[in-house]
């Protein structure tokens, strides 16, 4: 038996079939691939767990947090209300604030059915929308879709302003916690509605007075259904301003209502059915954007220190504000008849009162329920083409005048050594010759421009930039002459307060005066000036910068906003900015700026469809809002004299000239017959080519 076995082992071995080394490799092989394998299972399994296990982890502590943190204090008294400057209220936060039970069941079905219908279920977060939100954001590469419960909005509402941050998501979360650890569902729900914006009227016991005069406990199927369509886009679903789009939202809704068994389709028939009468009138505080303006006015009261801060949470402050209402109403008119909601480009605007500094109106988004960011005082853009004023006052102040001319040419420079820029000017357009300043200014020129700035050198811009109020972080380089830098619309409109109030500083504000409950004053802007720029100067620029429309410029080129012309009435000084990103004008008269920009959050490049509706914007807006009123010019400073020229080349005017153009001058700058140009363009050309000569080893 032995001796069979051996030889059976001698002849797999002599067959290759069988080694004894052999094999106990293969168990060896196949325990290691064993191990492994469970490694990797355990692997899988334990990166599949540690999402879970930190959001557990992140659960526990959040909620820890919230039971150990004090129970958050909800102000149900009136709370704080806006003034205009005719002393005419036109914002209040006051809560008509009612029980739950004393609201119509239809619209705290209509409401729950539309913006949270699992909210008695979840614990403050319905982690289901959130999911379905991040995917369809993903799909659709936007981040339009939401999954905001009424605890969140709630939180949103009541303590916080709203940026698109991190820190703004995190606090929204912990706040949203608080509420649903300290409160019950039913409370935060009551609360939501008495604070909710209906179209510009706060909580839903205000709004059924407003739109049908009943109380909310006795609002239909039909009525309540209306207004729970509302907080959704407040500005566009309000039957007040559009009662089509309402309508059509409040079929939306009804129809949920269905799906969610709330309603019978009966009742959804004879609901939509229902012509309803709307009551409210258009009412100053129904201007939605005018909480870009409220939202500005609280952050400065913030800033004020001589304001304590336990009297702004007690309530009954009244706030007397910049605010024109007029204004700010054809601003609004303006911008929304040339941006709607399939416009996906986003405005701010500006308008100061340049004597004081006073914001007398602001739009900081399109649609302030979708985006409470203010891009008006918070967004840094290029600013373009509207850098060159600057500029130019700069060069006035250095010995240049309208008539000092460089060639517009094609032209590399070459600074820092090695470094080169070829600018362009706007379609290839050059004059291959000399023009004047004034021309410069007109076509936007942007090669006089940066020939300027390097003439200069390029500090020279960065010092009056930071006196006319500028102190967003700008580099010295040619480009700068161009507005590549990004600035705030704040900054630059403060900037050309300067130009537009012959030469004083003002610090832009939008508080004049805090009175408390007892009528006591708080604190009152003393709305003081700082004289910084030569005033004779800063006329003569504003004259140039009216040339931006002026027909006399037509030649090899057009000016830049000569399409304004026909529906110019009144005297402005302009200047608009290009990019492919940033539309940009800012223009004045003694009496009010006005700046607008157009653009995308994201830094999209603008469509063409789209390259007017920054000028569009604002000449209907100034014309609008100075159609009543008496318009003055600046008076000719008496060390400033005016001379007939040529406005190309900036030389004195003979007969032959076709077009001559007033240009003004500090006496004894002016152009003479007799008199010579200085050739800015060859001293240019000589200091560059010293320069280079320095730099070289």
């Amino acid at each position: 038996m032995q001796k069979n076995n051996l030889d059976e082992t001698t002849n797999l071995l002599l067959n290759n079939e069988y080694s004894l080394n052999d094999n106990d490799e293969v168990d060896e092989e196949i325990e290691y691939k064993n191990i492994k394998k469970k490694k990797k299972t355990k692997k899988i399994i334990l990166l599949s767990l540690s999402p879970l296990l930190v959001f557990i982890l992140i659960h526990i502590v959040v909620f820890t947090y919230a039971f150990i943190t004090p129970k958050l204090e909800i102000n149900k008294s009136q709370s704080f209300y806006l003034y205009d400057t005719k002393n005419e209220l036109v914002f209040n936060d006051d809560k008509d604030w009612i029980p739950l039970k004393e609201i119509s069941p239809y619209l705290v079905e209509a409401t729950l059915s539309t913006e949270d219908k699992y909210f008695y279920k979840h614990i403050g977060f319905d982690y289901l929308r959130i999911g379905k939100a991040v995917i369809t954001n993903i799909i659709k590469n936007d981040k339009s879709e939401g999954a905001s419960t009424i605890t969140q909005q709630y939180a949103r509402n009541l303590f916080l302003n709203f940026e698109k941050t991190w820190k703004r998501k995190i606090d929204e979360a912990l706040l949203a916690t608080e509420l649903e650890v300290h409160y019950s569902k039913n409370e935060i729900l009551e609360g939501y509605l008495n604070t909710i914006n209906y179209g510009g009227v706060y909580g839903i016991e205000s709004a059924s007075k407003y739109y049908f005069n009943k109380s909310a406990k006795d609002l239909t199927l039909a009525e309540a259904s209306l207004l729970a369509g509302i907080p959704k886009s407040p500005n566009n679903y309000s039957p007040v301003k559009n009662y089509t789009k309402s309508k059509e939202r409040q079929k939306i809704v009804l129809r949920m209502m269905q799906k969610n068994k709330k309603i019978t389709t009966e009742e959804y028939n004879n609901a939509i059915n229902t012509n309803l009468t709307i009551i409210g009138k258009k009412e100053k505080s129904n201007i939605t954007s005018i909480n870009y303006f409220k939202d500005s006015v609280l952050e400065e009261l913030k800033k004020l220190t001589n304001i304590p801060e336990e009297i702004t949470k007690t309530g009954g402050l009244k706030i007397y504000t910049t605010l024109d209402i007029e204004a700010q109403e054809d601003l609004e008119k303006a911008v929304y008849s040339y941006i709607n909601d399939e416009t996906k480009v986003e405005t701010a605007a500006i308008m100061m009162n340049p004597n004081t500094g006073g914001v007398i109106a602001m739009i900081g988004g399109n649609d302030y329920n979708k985006s409470e960011y203010n891009r008006a005082t918070k967004a840094k853009r290029q600013v373009g083409s509207t850098m060159k004023p600057l500029l130019y006052y700069t060069a006035l102040e250095s010995g240049f005048t309208a008539s000092s001319s460089f060639t517009s040419e094609k032209t590399t420079f070459t600074f820092a050594g090695d470094k080169t820029y070829s600018p362009n000017n706007y379609n290839n357009s050059y004059a291959n010759c000399p023009i004047s300043m004034a021309a410069a200014i007109s076509y936007s020129d942007n090669i006089y421009a940066v020939k300027t700035h390097l003439f200069l050198g390029e500090n020279m811009l960065i010092n009056t930039a930071k006196r006319l109020g500028i102190t967003s972080n700008l580099t010295a380089i040619p480009s700068l002459a161009l507005g590549t830098e990004e600035i705030s619309l704040l900054e630059m409109t403060t900037s050309y307060s300067s130009f537009a109030n012959l030469g004083y500083k003002v610090e832009p504000h939008f508080i004049k005066k805090i009175v408390d409950s007892k009528g006591n004053i708080l604190y009152e802007n003393k709305e003081e000036k700082e004289l910084i720029l030569n005033q004779s100067l800063t006329f003569i620029l504003n004259e140039m910068l009216t040339y931006t429309y002026n027909k006399n410029f037509i030649d090899y080129n057009y000016p830049t906003l000569i399409s304004l012309l026909p529906n110019i009435t009144h005297k402005y000084s302009i200047k608009s900015g290009t990019t492919d990103t940033d539309l940009l004008i800012i223009g004045y008269n003694k009496d009010a700026v006005l700046s607008i920009w157009n653009g995308y959050d994201d830094n999209s490049k603008i469509e063409s469809k789209e390259y007017s509706y920054h000028k569009n914007i604002w000449i209907d807006t100034m014309e609008a809002y100075f159609k009543d009123k008496e318009t003055t010019w600046y008076t000719i400073p008496s060390n400033v004299v005016g001379v007939l020229v040529n406005p190309i080349t900036g030389v004195i005017a003979n007969d032959n000239d076709t077009k001559k153009e007033m240009f003004f001058y500090i006496k004894g700058t002016e152009p003479t017959l007799n008199g010579t140009t200085k050739d800015l363009d060859a001293v240019f050309k000589e200091e560059n080519s010293l320069n280079e000569q320095k730099e070289a080893p």
